[in-house]
């Protein structure tokens, strides 16, 4: 069963079903032949040390729909049941998969092609957030992962 994230806007303003991205240097492209199932901004440390950046944007596709069609990525398993998936000439933090989750595939926003067409609808992880770094006013917030907590009370 795919999971639709309870924030995803019923029709989004996405141009088409097929979605292209990649790395820096060009060695690794990858394509999803459908819609992203839910967008997020997390701000979990695993995402940021293993991107350096102080949250990452995420667009979740169904993994059925997912394959890389250039280069072979680099797989790491950052954590007992997540497999991060980089470039191994450029670094480029490309994908994240939950073992418990197999249907999905989490891609780098900034990694596609045309990332300002997937805003995230919600934050996740904001109990992991750097102190310094805003949250949007606009976003419901999570303390955890969005699929097993309740939004925080904004205000």
């Amino acid at each position: 069963m795919t999971f639709i994230h309870p924030d995803m806007p019923a029709e989004k303003d996405v141009k088409s079903s097929i979605h292209e991205g990649g790395c820096l240097c060009g060695a690794i492209r990858y394509r999803a032949k459908a819609d992203p199932v839910a967008l997020t901004l997390c701000h979990c440390r695993s995402c940021r040390r293993a991107t350096g950046g102080p949250s990452v944007a995420w667009a979740v596709f169904p993994a059925s729909a997912f394959e890389f069609i250039a280069g072979s990525p680099v797989r790491f398993r950052s954590s007992p049941s997540v497999v991060r998936s980089f470039c191994g000439t450029c670094g480029t933090s490309l994908a994240w998969q939950h073992d418990a989750r197999p249907e999905t595939m989490d891609v780098t926003t900034a990694s596609l092609d045309h990332p300002d067409d997937f805003a995230p609808t919600c934050e996740i992880w904001i109990e992991h957030k750097l102190a310094w770094e805003a949250l949007s006013a606009s976003l419901p917030h999570y303390p955890r992962s969005s699929r097993d907590s309740e939004p925080v009370a904004q205000g």
